[in-house]
C-alpha cells in the first residue's frame, strides 16, 4: 500500500528534474541567442563594411575606358579641325581642276563629249584655226598652275589625313613625335598656304596679262562669248577662298595641338611626382622594419 506513493513521488521527482533541465537548456539557449544577437550587433561589425568599397564604385573604372573609343578620339577638336582641314583641301583641288576646264575655251571643251564646235561656235575657216591655237597655248601656260595646285592640295590633304588617323589614341598615349610633328607640320602649312595662295594668283593675274589671252578675249568677244575674259575667273577666285580657309584651320589646329601638348606634358609630369611619392611611401614604411630583421637575424 505505501510502494504506489512512492513511486509516484520519483515519478514526480524526476518530472521535476526533466523540467528544470529543459528550463535550463531554454535559459541557455536563449542567452546564446541574446549573446548572438549583441555580437552581431556591435560596432566592430561596421568598419568592415565601410572598409570595403561598393561593388558599383569598383565597375565605374573599367565603363571609363570603354567608352574612350577611336571615333572619341578622333573626334576631338583638334581631330575636327584637321578633318575640316582635308574636306578644304579636296575643295580646292576640285576649284583647280575647274578653273583649268573653265577657261581652256570651247575648242577643248569639245573633246569632252556633247558639244560639236562646228554647230555651237559661230567661226569659221582661218579663224576657228585662229582660236585653237589660241586656247591650246593659253592651256599649256595655265598647266604649271593646275599641276602644282593639284600636287600641294593633294599633298597637305593626304597629309592631313594621316595625322587625322594617327590621333586614334588618347594624347597622353601617343607619341611625342607624332604630337611634335602635327605641330610642325599645322604651322608651316598655315605659312606655306598663304604664300600658295599669293602665287597661284600672282601667277593667273600674269598669264591672263599676255597677249595670248588678250587676242582670245577679243575673239570670244566677236561671237557674244563675253565671259571668256582676261579676268580672274570665279573658279580661281574659289581656289584662293578655300586655300585661305585651310589656312585659318591650320593656325587653329597648331593652336589646339600646342595646348595638347602642354597638357600631356603637366599630366606626364604629375604621374612621375606621385609615383615618386608612392616610392618614397614605401621606402618610408619599410624603413623601420629593416632594423628589426637585422636584430632578429643577429640573435
Amino acid at each position: 500500500m505505501s510502494q504506489p506513493p512512492r513511486s509516484n513521488r520519483g515519478h514526480r521527482e524526476r518530472n521535476g528534474d526533466h523540467r528544470e533541465r529543459n528550463g535550463d537548456h531554454r535559459d541557455h539557449r536563449n542567452y546564446r541567442d541574446s549573446h548572438d544577437d549583441r555580437s552581431s550587433s556591435r560596432p566592430p561589425y561596421l568598419p568592415r563594411e565601410a572598409d570595403s568599397p561598393p561593388k558599383h564604385v569598383q565597375r565605374e573604372e573599367p565603363r571609363v575606358e570603354r567608352h574612350q573609343s577611336t571615333c572619341t578620339n578622333i573626334c576631338s577638336r583638334r581631330g575636327i579641325v584637321l578633318i575640316c582641314a582635308v574636306m578644304t583641301n579636296s575643295l580646292v583641288l576640285i576649284c583647280v581642276v575647274a578653273a583649268q576646264m573653265v577657261s581652256s575655251g570651247m575648242s577643248s571643251m569639245g573633246g569632252l563629249g556633247g558639244f560639236d564646235i562646228n554647230s555651237n561656235f559661230n567661226l569659221q575657216g582661218t579663224e576657228l584655226q585662229k582660236v585653237r591655237e589660241l586656247d591650246m597655248q593659253y592651256s599649256q601656260m595655265r598647266a604649271p598652275g593646275i599641276y602644282g595646285g593639284i600636287a600641294f592640295s593633294l599633298t597637305f590633304g593626304v597629309l592631313s589625313l594621316l595625322f587625322v588617323v594617327a590621333g586614334n589614341k588618347p594624347p597622353h598615349l601617343m607619341s611625342r613625335k607624332l604630337l611634335y610633328g602635327a605641330l610642325v607640320f599645322q604651322a608651316v602649312g598655315a605659312v606655306v598656304y598663304v604664300v600658295a595662295v599669293g602665287l597661284y594668283l600672282h601667277f593667273i593675274i600674269k598669264v591672263n596679262s599676255t597677249d595670248v589671252c588678250q587676242q582670245r578675249e577679243r575673239l570670244y568677244a566677236r561671237n557674244g562669248y563675253t565671259w571668256m575674259n582676261c579676268d580672274v575667273s570665279g573658279a580661281d577666285a574659289a581656289v584662293a577662298l578655300f586655300g585661305l580657309i585651310t589656312t585659318i584651320l591650320y593656325i587653329a589646329g597648331t593652336v589646339l595641338t600646342f595646348r595638347t601638348i602642354q597638357r600631356v606634358r603637366r599630366y606626364l609630369q604629375e604621374r612621375k611626382r606621385r609615383e615618386a611619392e608612392k616610392q618614397q611611401a614605401r621606402a618610408n614604411a619599410s624603413g623601420p622594419r629593416a632594423p628589426l630583421r637585422a636584430e632578429t637575424t643577429s640573435v
